[in-house]
């Protein structure tokens, strides 16, 4: 299996590019991108997607993240993390603040929030990075995005650092968010450590270092480390197609279902709506005869079929 998705262990230092680069030399495969940027200094789940795993890594991204985050009050940088230069230190001492103090402070930022990206990220103005134009010295303003975040616990409290726990959607910024608490407790803050725990079902404990990696790929068996395509996708139902249905529409023919969407699950929960074809529609992974994995269909309640939406495999591949 040459497609499939590599949960690696990031080490701090490299860029998430550095990763994919590295992964393509080693694999000898072009086709590789991955799924949710971490900065150099983070460490943790990088998803890497290979082969026609690319196709899938919106799915990957859309994933709450899980983030262990060291957090240092007192001293702000331009880049709100370690990396970054200091530009204003507290007059008043960190120690000063109580714990019950600093969680009333992260109390405000549960929940739905606004948040205003940073300017060192590779968010777009006009075109161009946001960092790149950071590095020349130009500020441009940034809109506020709203982001969930379900869980943000204190688990230390040792002055002037402290460490949280953070259950984010996708698109929130940590940085952002060390940032904010400062500004709330009126100290300045910035990031210095970020560990990526989890990102949608992949799990740190679950990931293969970039050494181990290598050893597998010297030995010819660096496959066997990557997880299928549609790993990426339990949460659609599944679709079993006989033969016939499964040649059709792999080969871009609408075929009508084997039941109708409304039969799966219960009445409380209904299959997961497909945001970008007609609307009322669903989608599906599906499935040949075999059990192997094909594609992804969207069901149309106007005709009363489903359609391909992504096709990875040929029957009988």
């Amino acid at each position: 299996m040459s497609d499939g998705i590599l949960n690696l262990d990031k080490p701090q230092g490299p860029t998430s590019h550095d990763i994919v680069d590295r992964v393509r030399h080693l694999t000898g495969i072009r086709r590789v991108g991955h799924a949710g940027t971490l900065d150099p200094m983070a460490s943790g789940v990088l998803l890497v997607c290979i082969g026609k795993a690319t196709r899938v890594s919106e799915y990957l991204m859309a994933g709450k993240k899980v983030y262990r985050a060291r957090v240092r009050l007192g001293i702000t940088t331009d880049t709100h993390d370690a990396e970054g230069q200091v530009v204003a230190s507290a007059s008043v001492a960190p120690a000063a603040f109580s714990r019950a103090e600093v969680e009333a402070a992260l109390a405000r930022f549960k929940g739905t929030i606004e948040q205003v990206p940073p300017m060192y990220s590779a968010l777009k103005h006009e075109g161009k990075p946001l960092h790149k134009l950071a590095r020349e010295g130009i500020e441009v303003k940034r809109e506020p995005r709203q982001v969930e975040i379900s869980r943000l616990a204190l688990t230390e409290w040792e002055p002037p650092e402290c460490t949280l726990e953070v259950t984010c959607s996708p698109g929130t910024y940590v940085r952002a968010l060390a940032r904010d608490l400062g500004q709330a407790l009126g100290c300045g803050a910035h990031l210095t450590g970020l560990v990526r725990l989890s990102s949608g079902d992949f799990f740190l404990e679950d990931a293969v270092t970039l050494e181990t990696f290598a050893r597998a790929a010297a030995e010819g068996g660096w496959s066997d480390l990557l997880h299928p395509i549609d790993a990426a996708l339990a949460h659609f139902p599944a679709l079993h197609l006989d033969a016939g249905a499964a040649q059709r529409l792999c080969a871009g023919q609408a075929v009508p279902p084997p039941c109708p969407p409304h039969e799966w699950g219960g009445a409380n929960e209904p299959p997961p709506r497909y945001a970008g074809g007609t609307e009322g529609g669903t989608t599906a992974r599906v499935y040949g005869p075999d059990g192997a994995f094909l594609a992804l269909a969207a069901y149309d309640q106007a005709d009363g079929a489903w359609h391909p939406h992504k096709v990875f495999y040929s029957p009988g591949h």
